[in-house]
C-alpha cells in the first residue's frame, strides 16, 4: 500500500484525487498550502509527494527545493497548468522527478505514482542518518558539522548505506555502487568496510555499520552484530 502526500490548493481537484487514490488502495494526506506541506513532510514518511506548483504561502518550486535541502529523497511529481519547457525545467532543477500537466487523467497520475513509489529520488543533495550528514555535490561526509576523511570508494559505500536508511544492502549492490562494472577482488569490500567503520568511529558518529548474514550490511545506532 503506497502512502502519498497530495499538495493541492484546488479543493475540488484535491477531493477527486483523494477519492480516486482511495479506490486504488492508496493512503493519502492532503495539504492545501506550501507551509502545511513542509509540516506533513517533516512529520511523516511518504512513498511519493504529488505537488502543485501554484500554491499559497509557499509555492511548489520552493517546497520541492526545501524537501531536497532537508535531505528527503521522496520522489516528487509536480502538477501544474504550465506546459512550457522552461517551466518543466524549473521543476526538475528544484528536484522534481516527474511532471504532469493539468488537466490529466486520474489513471495516468496513479500509474506515475506507482512507477515512482518503489524507488527513491536521485535529486536530493543531502542525506542524513543519525548525526551523520552526506552532501552529494560536493562529496562531503560530516558528523555534526565535522568533516570525515573518506576515500572516493568509502564515500560511495557510505552513501549507499545512508540511502537505505537502516535497511540491509546486499554485498552485490555495494560493490556495484562503489566500483560499477569493474568488480574488485573478493576481499576488497571487506577491507573498505573496515576502513569505513574505523572512520565513523574516529569521527564519533552515532551511525554504525553492522552485517546481517545473507542480507548484507546496514546502518544502525546499535553497536554490535545481532
Amino acid at each position: 500500500m503506497n502512502r502519498v502526500l497530495l499538495v493541492e490548493d484546488d479543493l475540488g481537484l484535491a477531493g477527486n484525487i483523494l477519492d480516486y487514490f482511495e479506490l486504488e488502495d492508496m493512503v493519502c494526506d492532503h495539504a492545501a498550502n506550501g507551509i502545511a506541506a513542509t509540516h506533513f513532510q517533516q512529520a511523516n514518511q511518504y512513498d511519493v509527494i504529488v505537488l502543485d506548483i501554484n500554491l499559497p504561502r509557499m509555492d511548489g518550486l520552493s517546497v520541492c527545493e526545501h524537501i531536497r535541502n532537508e535531505g528527503d529523497d521522496t520522489p516528487v511529481i509536480m502538477l501544474t497548468a504550465r506546459d512550457q519547457l522552461e517551466d518543466k525545467l524549473a521543476g526538475f532543477n528544484k528536484g522534481a522527478d516527474d511532471y504532469l500537466v493539468k488537466p490529466f487523467a486520474m489513471a495516468e497520475l496513479v500509474a506515475r505514482v506507482g512507477a515512482l513509489a518503489n524507488r527513491r529520488s536521485s535529486n536530493v543533495n543531502q542525506l542524513r542518518f543519525a548525526n551523520l550528514t552526506l552532501t552529494i555535490k560536493p562529496q562531503v561526509a560530516e558528523v555534526e558539522g565535522r568533516p570525515i576523511k573518506l576515500s572516493p570508494i568509502t564515500y560511495e559505500l557510505l552513501k549507499c548505506l545512508v540511502r537505505a536508511q537502516g535497511n540491509s544492502v546486499p554485498r552485490e549492490k555495494l560493490v556495484e555502487a562503489a566500483w560499477g562494472e569493474d568488480a574488485p577482488e573478493s576481499n576488497a569490500l571487506k577491507v573498505h568496510m573496515h576502513h569505513l567503520r574505523k572512520a565513523l568511529t574516529q569521527a564519533k558518529a552515532s551511525a554504525h555499520i553492522l552485517s546481517r548474514p545473507g542480507a548484507g550490511f546496514y546502518l544502525t545506532t546499535e553497536t554490535t552484530d545481532g
